[in-house]
């Protein structure tokens, strides 16, 4: 059977069997969606493309995160997965507070060793109030010290890699070739070496 003649229930249903082809296919069938929404909105400071990549994050979780057995139909949770996203974006853009490290990632580590940052972060769960707050103070410096250090498309790489997106999804989602994906990728992990080592 056709995607064309499958109801969108049924293509979750088969993406969760491991036809993972599906995800491109309900990605561009709700593009005109996500720009309609998009475009109902403004992101304070940005563009029309932020909020279309925003919204196609929003989407993006939709078909990670929709369950088959809920009442509500797959438009009903798609919309209101990327309406969400775009408020959020919004909300973080007039608060000015981008910071993509809410969480430690694999991104950081090379080889069996790990990123001194993975090893803060990790002794953030310290019972010593004291060291906790000496972990905390320093991966936030690092986080601040990181965001500064991106681009734009650098932080949008970043945020959805630590969703676990791969990077031939991110690229697909910000109309990125997979290279160009890649390439960032390799560059946030150099910036972020840079960083950790001018602050050790």
């Amino acid at each position: 059977m056709r995607y064309e003649d499958m109801t969108d229930e049924q293509l979750i249903e088969e993406l969760r069997a491991g036809e993972k082809e599906i995800v491109d296919y309900l990605m561009e069938k709700y593009k005109n969606l996500v720009r309609k929404e998009a475009n109902a909105m403004y992101l304070l400071g940005g563009e029309t493309d932020d909020l279309i990549q925003e919204g196609m994050i929003g989407l993006f979780k939709a078909v990670r995160d929709y369950d088959t057995q809920q009442k509500a139909s797959f438009y009903s949770f798609a919309k209101l997965c990327i309406t969400r996203q775009l408020y959020s974006a919004i909300t973080a853009s007039r608060r000015k507070k981008h910071s993509p490290l809410n969480t430690y990632v694999s991104l950081y580590e090379t080889g069996e060793d790990q990123n001194p940052l993975i090893d803060t972060m990790e002794a953030g769960q310290s019972s010593n109030p004291e060291e906790l707050l000496i972990n905390q103070e320093y991966a936030s410096l690092l986080e601040s010290r990181l965001e500064e250090a991106l681009s734009p498309l650098e932080n949008r790489v970043l945020y959805l890699h630590l969703l676990g997106t791969d990077y031939k999804t991110i690229a697909s989602l910000l109309d990125r070739s997979p290279k160009t994906i890649d390439n960032a990728l390799q560059r946030i992990k150099s910036k972020t070496e840079k960083i950790i080592k001018s602050e050790s």
